[in-house]
């Protein structure tokens, strides 16, 4: 089956000396993995690299066998270059830190082209902005409505957050956010990309950052913590 779409580059791992297996989230197709035989071999091989950067946008001709294999690409390139998100050390941590959230969060072969739309505008909001210290935080957030798992806020005047159930309650329980916990967490549930970007201290972005990755454990089988979370932490302290 020959496909022509739009891919988000999710990760790429070297396969031996010379080649890259690269798995994307596909606009047609979700998630997908190639085969990319000598990737770092011959004249053009940086820019072959270039291609398979972290959450890179490309556009791509594929054979899709559908067997549960690697599938190939026939033609590929950028969709839309980015300015800074690679080049900025800032933005270039998020991005690595990103991509290995939705490694742990997207599992499924379908097309989820709202999750796809919504990655798309959001990493070009990133590429063009300067504030951007809550950006992952509110991606995290968002990404959970697509997932199906967001947070149920019909209740939101409650004082505590249940995690395993998603929903605000009345009374503490072992798995719930403490009062203070759950006010930060009710501020970022009303945040937007565009907003002030100062809206927390530093502590309490490493605190709602916890929160979310243990959200995302709570609902997610086999969800792992980042490796770069520490990086992380230590690049927005």
């Amino acid at each position: 089956m020959q496909v022509k779409t739009k891919a988000i580059v999710i990760s790429s791992i070297k396969y031996q000396e010379k080649s890259l297996i690269v798995k994307c989230f596909t606009l047609s197709h979700g998630l997908k993995s190639y085969f990319v035989r000598n990737a770092f071999a011959g004249r053009k091989s940086n820019q072959k690299i270039a291609y398979f950067q972290a959450l890179t946008i490309l556009e791509i001709e594929a054979v899709h066998k559908n067997k549960g294999t690697l599938e190939h690409f026939k033609e590929i390139k950028i969709s839309s270059p980015f300015q800074s998100i690679h080049s900025d050390v800032y933005k270039s941590t998020i991005v690595m830190f990103i991509s290995e959230i939705l490694h742990h969060s997207i599992h499924e072969e379908e097309k989820n082209e709202a999750l796809f739309s919504f990655l798309e505008v959001a990493l070009f909001w990133l590429d063009a902005h300067d504030e951007i210290a809550n950006f992952h935080l509110i991606l995290l957030l968002e990404v959970s409505k697509y997932l199906g798992f967001y947070p149920d806020i019909s209740d939101i005047d409650m004082p505590f957050f249940e995690m395993t159930e998603g929903v605000f309650t009345p009374f503490s329980a072992m798995s719930s956010l403490t009062q203070h916990e759950t006010s930060l967490f009710k501020k970022l549930l009303d945040l937007k990309l565009d907003n002030d970007q100062k809206v927390f201290h530093v502590i309490e972005r490493q605190l709602l950052l916890k929160i979310l990755i243990d959200y995302y454990s709570y609902h997610l089988d086999g969800f792992r913590k980042p490796k770069s979370l520490d990086v992380l932490k230590e690049v927005f302290s």
